[in-house]
């Protein structure tokens, strides 16, 4: 996978999320088909910490049955940081070994998103608009 397709619509609604849970970070699972997101499913931060975050079994477990039931897959873990640049952090990269999917950050510091997928290294990928 090179790129994921967020909608304009989709960053605004994870952008407010983010900004309306600071100083926490925001977490979110994202729903889709061939690396397009076509619906957001909002989660709580039950960890309440600027610099982490975890999605309970309980949401994680609903988010998978919701997407089940929607006919989608789950493509994406989305989370911010509120305090700093949208890159890994090193507790992201142990969890993205566990989660492989695409996961997609946002910087409260510079309101921009990025993308990046684990293989045998952290790799950027594009975050295109449709």
């Amino acid at each position: 996978m090179q790129e994921i397709i967020l909608s304009q619509t989709d960053k605004k609604i994870l952008s407010e999320y983010s900004e309306n849970q600071k100083p926490n970070e925001s977490c979110a699972i994202l729903f889709g088909k061939n690396n397009q997101v076509l619906d957001l499913f909002l989660t709580e931060n039950i960890e309440e910490s600027p610099v982490n975050f975890t999605i309970s079994n309980k949401q994680l477990i609903e988010g998978y049955k919701v997407a089940e039931e929607k006919k989608m897959d789950v493509i994406g873990i989305f989370h911010s940081h509120p305090d700093s640049d949208a890159y890994p952090s090193n507790t992201d990269k142990k969890f993205m070994q566990s989660n492989p999917v695409v996961w997609i950050i946002y910087s409260g510091i510079n309101k921009n998103f990025k993308a990046y997928l684990l293989e045998s290294d952290i790799i950027e990928i594009t975050i295109k608009e449709k």
